[in-house]
């Protein structure tokens, strides 16, 4: 009797592991999600890894040295056309600029003196003259003396000579003139090297010295990108580089913000590929600009190669390897169902096919659960 209890106990626990082993484990296991394939527009996008760069960024030197009285921005600041950005010492020039106005002003005074008794000499000749032609004609008439007429003439070629003197007194007032204003104009052409000022709008990515530093002109102070030309320079396999045209469209991320995407068009395709890693730079320009932005920053583009207006879109996650062949599990009649598919284009996150249609139900493969084999049950 008790053998029989125990017989009896023994095929209802068998019976109950079973039945919980069926539907808890076997079930669960072999229980797949299935999706559609959807019909529209897919953009066949090419994926590079880059970093922000620019085509155009300047370096700011001073065009002498010297030591930094003003620096007027700095990195992470935006700046305008024009804008003074650093002041050097100018050490004696404003005082060699005073020495050099005065000089101007006391040959502009010298020409204007020597001028106005230039004028007196010229009337006093012009008397002097009409005196030895008087003397000139009574000599003649022996009306005069030989000395009185000597003293006539003696008069005039003074007279003559203070002129010439004179003239020679401007000219050389003149010339002290033009040697002043040339002094003047190259000192404050060196007043004005002690000024840099902004060559462009820009944004200022760097900054190397600091007030009271001694620099030379080759020193540079400031790195200033022109917004502009900001890019991303992404390495993109050769393989696929053919399929890139300048004026492509694109869509960027950057590392710093991964939940937005920015604009972005292909500037430009480097003529020489890298012989050690099979790449091709692409240079794809921002649209809409960040900001702010920095440069090196890693970014990831999607540059749209070519758009298919009614493609077969199915998820990327969804093929699987078999053998040599990509393809996807499908359900008919309950049962896993293999089938090689036809790929059109495909983007990292997307497929287009070509064999297979809206009605198709394909099984979303899960590690976790019975690996899908030919002809094997399964439940949705």
């Amino acid at each position: 009797m008790r053998t029989f209890i125990k017989s009896i106990l023994t095929i209802v626990i068998v019976g109950i592991v079973a039945f919980l082993f069926y539907n808890k484990v076997y079930i669960p296991k072999t229980t797949y999600i299935t999706i559609t394939p959807k019909k529209g527009v897919f953009k066949e996008q090419v994926r590079a890894i880059g970093n922000v760069s620019a085509k155009d960024i300047y370096s700011i030197t001073a065009q002498t040295g010297g030591k930094i009285i003003e620096l007027h921005t700095d990195s992470g600041e935006w700046v305008k056309k024009g804008k003074l950005l650093i002041k050097i010492d100018g050490v004696d020039l404003p005082a060699q600029l005073a020495i050099a106005k005065a000089n101007l002003a006391k040959a502009k005074a010298d020409i204007k003196a020597i001028q106005s008794d230039l004028e007196s000499q010229k009337a006093k000749k012009r008397l002097l003259n009409i005196t030895y032609r008087r003397y000139k004609k009574l000599k003649n008439q022996n009306y005069a003396s030989q000395s009185e007429y000597d003293k006539a003439k003696a008069d005039l070629e003074s007279i003559d000579a203070s002129i010439k003197a004179s003239l020679a007194h401007i000219n050389s007032a003149k010339s002290a003139k033009v040697v002043a204003m040339k002094n003047i104009d190259a000192i404050k052409i060196k007043i004005d090297k002690l000024k840099v000022y902004s060559p462009i709008d820009g944004y200022v990515i760097e900054k190397n010295a600091q007030i009271a530093q001694t620099i030379l002109p080759t020193t540079p102070i400031f790195k200033i990108v022109n917004a502009k030309t900001l890019w991303v320079d992404a390495k993109v396999d050769e393989r696929v580089s053919s399929k890139i045209e300048v004026g492509q469209q694109a869509t960027i991320t950057l590392r710093s913000n991964p939940n937005k995407t920015y604009k972005g068009v292909v500037k430009r395709i480097d003529a020489m590929s890298d012989l050690v890693t099979l790449e091709r730079e692409i240079d794809i320009g921002f649209i809409n600009i960040p900001k702010p932005f920095y440069i090196n920053e890693q970014a990831q583009v999607d540059i749209e190669v070519h758009t298919y207006k009614n493609a077969t879109i199915i998820p990327a996650k969804v093929i699987v390897q078999k053998g040599e062949n990509l393809g996807v599990w499908v359900l008919q009649n309950s049962k896993a169902h293999f089938i090689k598919l036809k790929v059109i284009a495909k983007n990292p996150d997307s497929v287009a096919v070509g064999n297979i249609d809206e009605k198709t139900e394909i099984l979303v493969p899960n590690s976790q659960k019975k690996p899908l084999k030919e002809g094997m049950k399964v439940h949705i």
